[in-house]
């Protein structure tokens, strides 16, 4: 993928910098490939998670705890897009950072805020279908919107104090400060020491993704033992009451298996990214700053998968396109339309 220079040939970040990085340079196709899928899956993000957060704040059905968590996620994965996945485009596509050393350390604050800002969003999106499946008549009492409201203010709160005193107090590079003493100007790379690579992976990912894909186990073999209850109870007459609670208790099952995708995709993208983020510390660092960008630009992919789930599982928000994409959407009362029955 890269020319082979000739040995007395050297290309640097800034040529009028002594301590600058070396420039790879690619092939003259490289860049505008590279360029052209980038950007086609920035704008998927972008726009994907933008009707999203339309739909539910438009939509007054839509008005409602889970859809108040996944218009919040949408809100991350809106950020992810329009702020983190350029910076790291282009270095990839350039081999440089040209954007000086307080927005490299602003930048990695925000990534780990967004990333973990997920992470509590998935955490209390399994509570909340836990509840809505598991313990239906106690759901509404529980799950209410202010106490949803309280939990997605709290969540960015932890999420914006983890990223920025991690990094800016640089808890991550104690003990190994002279790797990014010695670093060459026109890098951005997230250094980690062997405790604070363990400890974050483990906090950020593996034990919320454990306890998460536990929950909706249980979730999952309660609604089986429900929907057993209910097909023997069809064999018998049902009361108007007792169907309604049959649908009510099938549309709360489809909507925890449509996040436990969501989940399901989070875990996938993020995986590669976190075995990495383990290994590479403790072997002193010998993956390629290439790779790390790599592995997170797969990461931050799972911000352009999620609208692609909530398109090919909800049909909600098929709707809500259909009804954006003609315009129906200006008219009044447009956010009174009923997109599926109570």
């Amino acid at each position: 993928l890269f020319y082979i220079l000739p040995p007395d040939i050297v290309y640097f970040c800034y040529e009028s910098i002594n301590n600058s990085c070396y420039k790879e340079l690619r092939p003259p196709y490289f860049p505008t490939l590279l360029y052209t899928v980038m950007w086609t899956v920035i704008l998927l993000t972008i726009f994907g998670n933008l009707l999203v957060i339309i739909s539910i704040s438009h939509f007054k059905q839509l008005h409602s705890p889970t859809n108040y968590l996944i218009l919040s996620l949408a809100v991350t994965d809106l950020l992810m897009g329009g702020f983190v996945m350029p910076p790291t485009m282009s270095q990839l596509i350039d081999g440089c950072w040209y954007y000086g050393e307080f927005f490299c350390k602003f930048y990695f604050g925000t990534v780990i805020m967004l990333c973990t800002a997920s992470i509590i969003h998935l955490s209390v999106i399994s509570l909340d279908r836990y509840y809505a499946v598991c313990h239906p008549l106690s759901y509404k009492a529980v799950i209410t919107v202010s106490v949803t409201l309280h939990v997605i203010l709290i969540s960015w709160i932890l999420s914006a104090l983890t990223g920025y005193i991690i990094i800016f107090l640089e808890l991550n590079m104690k003990g190994i400060e002279h790797i990014y003493r010695n670093r060459c100007i026109g890098s951005c790379i997230l250094v980690q020491n062997e405790a604070s690579g363990l400890v974050s992976s483990l906090l950020s990912f593996y034990i919320p993704g454990f306890i998460m894909i536990c929950i909706y186990l249980k979730i999952f073999k309660v609604a089986k033992r429900q929907a057993k209850s209910i097909k023997d109870l069809s064999q018998h007459i049902q009361t108007n009451e007792q169907k309604k609670d049959a649908a009510l208790q099938k549309k709360e099952t489809k909507a925890a298996k449509t996040l436990a995708i969501v989940l399901g995709v989070f875990l996938v993208c993020w995986l590669p990214f976190f075995l990495c983020n383990i290994i590479n510390p403790i072997l002193n660092h010998p993956a390629p700053p290439t790779m790390t960008d790599v592995l997170a630009w797969i990461g931050y992919m799972n911000s352009t998968f999620n609208p692609l789930v909530y398109g090919f599982f909800y049909t909600w928000f098929r709707k809500c396109l259909k009804i954006i994409a003609l315009g129906k959407i200006f008219k009044a009362d447009s956010s009174r339309t009923k997109l599926f029955a109570d």
